[in-house]
């Protein structure tokens, strides 16, 4: 799975403007640090700490939406419909429609986990036997393989790209790009990841969750204060 960081303006200090705004209006325009107040800057960097795990902690969401990141995500098309259940960000995918799809498809390597065990809901999953990855692996290759030729044969018979497209299994890449703010991200981290000690555990599946570790590196660089307070306060996101 590829997740690259595109474009960003998001950062701690969008969350404390917003914020401040209820109570100082125009005033937080020219408001910033300053390093003669009290205790200096490393005073202002504990109160700025406090008000944003005061908002997470009492769920004060909307400051947290002054912000916006977008990242490339390359992964196979079953992964997409996942991240799309989430409306709470923008998509644009890429299109069989417009251009004529490669043959790149995602096999399970061998330490993905086969075997689910437990009820819906609260699965694990865990790891296959020799015989099992090896019979994966060979009939995915094999459902691509045939898939791509048949694609093939169809667009050489001039059959237009949106009709040949529907031979294509779900594990074929795609590609998009994803842009939403950092409690939407928030949210999707608390439930396409999964971590001990969170007050609402999640499933999710390993491919999407992926996705979300190379996502969640990117916001913890950007938005440190509001990544330390996400986790103290249990991954809700606000």
């Amino acid at each position: 799975m590829t997740v690259e960081l595109v474009r960003a303006s998001a950062h701690d200090a969008d969350v404390l403007f917003a914020a401040r705004v209820s109570t100082l209006g125009e005033q937080t325009l020219a408001h910033a640090p300053e390093a003669n107040e009290p205790g200096g800057v490393e005073a202002e960097h504990k109160r700025d700490r406090g008000l944003i795990n005061y908002l997470m902690q009492g769920r004060h969401g909307s400051p947290f939406e002054h912000n916006s990141m977008t990242f490339y995500v390359r992964a196979p098309i079953f992964v997409f419909r996942e991240f799309m259940r989430h409306r709470i960000a923008s998509y644009n995918e890429e299109s069989g429609r417009y251009r004529e799809l490669g043959p790149v498809f995602y096999v399970p390597a061998s330490d993905r986990h086969l075997v689910q065990v437990g009820k819906p809901g609260a699965y694990d999953f865990l790891p296959g036997s020799a015989e099992q990855t090896a019979l994966v692996q060979q009939q995915t290759r094999a459902a691509a393989i045939h898939a791509y030729e048949s694609y093939q044969r169809m667009l050489e018979a001039g059959i237009a790209r949106e009709v040949a497209r529907i031979v294509l299994p779900l594990n074929i890449y795609s590609s998009m790009y994803v842009t939403m703010n950092a409690r939407a991200l928030m949210n999707f981290l608390s439930l396409r990841t999964k971590r001990e000690g969170t007050q609402f555990p999640s499933f999710p599946q390993r491919e999407i969750e992926m996705c979300a570790e190379q996502m969640e590196e990117h916001f913890r660089t950007l938005m440190p204060l509001t990544y330390d307070a996400f986790n103290a306060n249990g991954r809700v996101a606000p």
